[in-house]
């Protein structure tokens, strides 16, 4: 639905820091599905850790909020030109919890359900799968705000 590139014209996020490689599915104000492969090649592998490489779960976080934050740039019907001129910022994460660990080779599924949006808020539910196991799940909060 969205690759890579079309994601970097609504996230401001770019290499190594843009943790979602493509968007599968979206329903406008509601879901979105997307994913990221885990490669040996991370740069977060050379410390987390040596000889024994984990994905790191603050950025299994971070990949989910930035597929909420197309969602919640998407569902605010925002122009190209008017995306240009925001961002999103996060508010708080609730009830992490880090099931699996997520290693090289892994595709990391990202699943994201608006619990409420209203305005500039956005509270989301995200949810993390490899091989449709759930490894991690979060309550995320987040505000659009003009850069």
């Amino acid at each position: 639905m969205l690759d890579v590139t079309q994601i970097q014209e609504i996230l401001p996020h770019r290499y190594p820091f843009l943790l979602v490689d493509r968007i599968t599915q979206m329903e406008k104000g509601n879901y979105i599905e997307g994913f990221k492969n885990i490669s040996i090649s991370e740069p977060a592998f050379m410390g987390h850790f040596p000889g024994h490489p984990i994905y790191p779960g603050v950025l299994i976080l971070e990949g989910m909020a930035q597929a909420g934050g197309v969602l919640a740039l998407k569902s605010n019907d925002l122009s190209n030109e008017e995306l240009q001129h925001k961002v999103i910022y996060f508010m708080s994460i609730d009830k992490a919890k880090f099931r699996t660990p997520v290693k090289p080779g892994d595709k990391l599924v990202y699943k994201i359900e608006i619990m409420k949006l209203r305005g500039t808020l956005i509270v989301l539910n995200g949810k993390a799968y490899v091989d449709d196991k759930l490894v991690a799940e979060a309550e995320l909060k987040a505000m659009v705000v003009d850069k």
